[in-house]
């Protein structure tokens, strides 16, 4: 069983940023990847970055340039830099790991953190 503990949500203002991390424990896949994703009010969940065991990362447009997820082996622990925040990325954040051709929704989920940002 793999446990992942979302930390670093909080509010802060348009233009500011946050780093969340994501820290796993348990049975740790060899071969993986990772992710962040989010999730605003009446809103489906989407993909913001992911990253694999390769460190091949990607983006969704709407945060290239401003944000950044990077994985601390050693630690086994997730971040995502945030930089330059906007109103639009008020979200609940979620970070995910799952096997190497398995989709994401089949891995496993931390319970959800808050970033809000204020105009």
């Amino acid at each position: 069983q793999m446990k992942l503990v979302e930390a670093g949500g909080g509010s802060v203002e348009t233009g500011g940023s946050l780093r969340l991390s994501c820290s796993a424990s348990g049975y740790i896949w060899r071969t993986y990847s990772m992710g962040w994703f989010r999730q605003g009010s009446d809103e489906e969940r989407e993909a913001v970055a992911t990253i694999d065991s390769d460190d091949k990362t990607t983006y969704d447009d709407s945060v290239k340039g401003r944000f950044t997820i990077s994985v601390d082996k050693a630690e086994n622990t997730l971040y995502l830099q945030m930089n330059n925040l906007q109103p639009e990325d008020t979200a609940i954040y979620y970070c995910a790991r799952w096997p190497v051709g398995w989709e994401p929704t089949r891995g496993y989920w931390g319970q959800g953190i808050q970033v809000t940002v204020s105009s």
